[in-house]
């Protein structure tokens, strides 16, 4: 099993970057259960709306706006877990989320491959997928697979399970699927059950996992709530990302758009734990600032960089494993 490198030891001295502090951090909090609280959040599936009335939650089914009481969002953070292992299908790479320890991830889903023996650009292929996820399997500085590149030669309707069936066949590690609704992600697990031996023995040590990710502002679309309901339900982790884009879909504002991450973040998180309490979930971050010349993702940027340290920040108060896309 893998720990990761430990990082965000305190100390007296030395470089460190203090992104925000504990009172700064507080008022983000409380911002952002004041807008889960009176702007709420639109759902798009009916579904999700019960569980979310179910749980106590205030639902207008006539506009899909669900607005969260703070109380519910505390028990949601409460009961999420501190610690989330990532199995993989050679226990020698399972991979231990837990405070303090990090570890690297390929980004996903490249819809456009640079053939690395003819130098051709076009789109990937099922055998594509296979090739990056054993290069993925032999590189220790990366704990997981993620879903690299799409099987764009396979039919449209199956290529996600195309996808994960190649990299089940080329990678012991654990692997991100990026399936959009409940059939899709009933089928990856299915798959996975077959190369566990059983899904008794996929639920004992799930080497599959889900990500999924909100619109900003404020909405969760059905291919999200699908896939954080179907996580929980299975026992299999789900990382649930904000990219919302600072000057766009956020507010302009570093603290203001941490506030609207923070919100869409954590109405992913209770609807996870009202579907199954204790499921567990990776807080992600795709977040980053727009290029107000050319209206496109600023990735790789100084904002993007305290973006994600603030993010990090913010997950670690949670107590919760954190997923910070950008580089």
């Amino acid at each position: 099993m893998k720990r990761g490198t430990h990082a965000g030891l305190k100390a007296d001295g030395g470089f460190s970057l203090n992104v925000m502090t504990e009172e700064e951090f507080r008022q983000i909090h409380l911002a952002s259960l004041e807008i889960l609280e009176q702007t709420g959040v639109f759902v798009e599936d009916d579904s999700p709306l019960d569980i979310f009335s179910d749980g106590g939650c205030k639902v207008d089914r006539e506009t899909h706006i669900v607005k969260i009481p703070p109380q519910i969002v505390e028990e949601a953070i409460a009961s999420s877990p501190e610690v989330v292992p990532h199995y993989a299908r050679n226990p020698e790479h399972d991979f231990m989320a837990s405070p303090g320890r990090f570890g690297f991830v390929n980004f996903t889903e490249g819809i456009k491959y640079n053939d690395p023996w003819t130098g051709e650009y076009r789109d990937p292929t099922k055998k594509d997928v296979g090739d990056v996820a054993r290069l993925v399997d032999a590189m220790d500085e990366i704990v997981v697979y993620d879903s690299a590149i799409a099987a764009m030669d396979c039919p449209q309707e199956t290529y996600v399970l195309h996808g994960v069936e190649a990299a089940l066949l080329n990678t012991s590690k654990p692997v991100g699927c990026e399936a959009i609704d409940t059939w899709e992600l009933d089928k990856c697990v299915e798959l996975a059950a077959i190369a566990a031996g059983g899904m008794d023995k996929l639920r004992e040590r799930p080497f599959i996992g889900f990500g999924t990710c909100a619109v900003s502002p404020l909405k969760l679309p059905r291919d999200a709530t699908d896939v954080i309901i179907g996580s929980a339900r299975h026992g299999m982790l789900n990382t649930f990302v904000s990219m919302a884009m600072s000057g766009g879909s956020s507010p302009v504002t570093l603290a203001g758009t941490l506030a609207q991450h923070n919100a869409e973040i954590l109405s992913g998180l209770v609807l996870s734990q009202l579907t199954e309490r204790g499921a567990q979930f990776v807080y992600g971050s795709s977040t980053t600032a727009m290029d107000l010349r050319y209206a496109s993702a600023c990735v790789g940027s100084p904002e993007c960089a305290m973006i994600g340290a603030g993010v990090a920040y913010i997950a670690r108060q949670y107590r919760l494993p954190s997923y910070i896309a950008g580089a």
